[in-house]
């Protein structure tokens, strides 16, 4: 049973936003006759807008996505100067185990070649090493946070 406001499909929203979720992806577009939604993760929440194509006037919906947020990410003036990029597209752990011990911490020394933390792909579990010896100055994920390739993971100065 679908709910229906202002000609909008809610529990289409809902589902596209469910499968965004489920999957990892950044955006959904779908078409169904005349009506085009589009649902796309920005930030912390999916915002889908949903129009007839001949009609420029939208409706917004906006669900909330239970995503995590890097906790150093503003304190890092440019993170992108010394910060590792993800070199792939998965979920980063930051320990080898729940209940262990984090590979590392900020303001910990590293040696290149040194584990940094793990990256979750195809159900395969991919240490990512240190490009450089430096020392950590921010980590911008989460533990168990979806991360995506290129995105920075680790500031090492």
């Amino acid at each position: 049973m679908s709910i229906k406001k202002n000609g909008v499909d809610q529990q289409l929203i809902r589902d596209l936003a469910g499968i965004l979720n489920d999957t990892n992806l950044t955006e959904i577009e779908v078409e169904l006759g005349d009506l085009k939604v589009r649902v796309s993760r920005q930030s912390q929440a999916v915002h889908a807008v949903a129009a007839p194509l001949p009609i420029p006037a939208a409706a917004a919906v906006a669900a909330p996505v239970q995503s995590a947020v890097a906790a150093a990410a503003g304190a890092v003036a440019d993170p992108s100067k010394n910060a590792v990029p993800s070199p792939m597209v998965g979920t980063a752990y930051l320990a080898p185990s729940p209940d262990a011990k984090a590979f590392i911490e900020i303001g910990q020394k590293v040696k290149e070649g040194q584990t940094l933390l793990i990256i979750e792909a195809m159900k395969t579990m991919n240490q990512i090493p240190s490009p450089r010896a430096g020392t950590v100055t921010a980590i911008l994920i989460e533990d168990a946070q979806p991360v995506e390739y290129g995105m920075p993971l680790v500031v090492i100065e």
